[in-house]
């Protein structure tokens, strides 16, 4: 979760049970050029409090926060293998997802993020608005994230255009 959604009152965090189960991770943003240190002191939300509340509510449950110069850093590793300069905006929490699936998995499945031929406007799976710039990227760099997934792809293109279907190594399995 990011901690715009963490503190969202439409979420209910620590009612709902749909929040109750599985492994959480929660990530609040910080600007590039800021450090770990000074992001520490003032975050962009009050995250380390919502966790804390969150932790006392839910003491069993697994829940993390994520180091928030990973998404940087995936950044940088976007831009390495991009022709151009790409803006200087955080990827997605899409690519987040896939990264962290890809440090805990041998082999990781992801369904429509690269859009098949269904494709949809959908914004965020946190709300229900769509916009075409969502799927091509407005804010974030997601045609460039796109891009880079579509390259690591051990899938073929039909699986991609039919079923939205990328598969990807775990990096447990790549040597470097």
């Amino acid at each position: 979760f990011r901690t715009q959604v963490m503190h969202s009152k439409a979420f209910r965090l620590l009612e709902n049970p749909l929040y109750h189960e599985g492994v959480l991770v929660f990530w609040d943003p910080k600007l590039y050029s800021v450090s770990i240190s000074e992001w520490y002191r003032k975050p962009e939300f009050p995250i380390f409090e919502r966790y804390l509340e969150y932790r006392k509510e839910h003491p069993r449950q697994p829940a993390y926060i994520l180091n928030p110069t990973l998404e940087w850093q995936l950044w940088d590793l976007i831009q390495e293998n991009t022709a151009e300069e790409i803006q200087r905006n955080p990827p997605s929490s899409g690519l987040l997802g896939i990264i962290l699936m890809m440090s805990l998995c041998r082999e990781v499945h992801v369904y429509e993020y690269l859009p098949s031929k269904r494709r949809t406007d959908l914004c965020h799976y946190f709300e229900n608005y769509r916009d075409e710039a969502c799927t091509m990227g407005a804010w974030h760099p997601l045609i460039y994230e796109k891009n880079l997934v579509k390259r690591m792809n051990q899938g073929s293109d039909q699986e991609i255009y039919e079923f939205g279907k990328v598969t990807l190594p775990g990096f447990s399995t790549l040597n470097c």
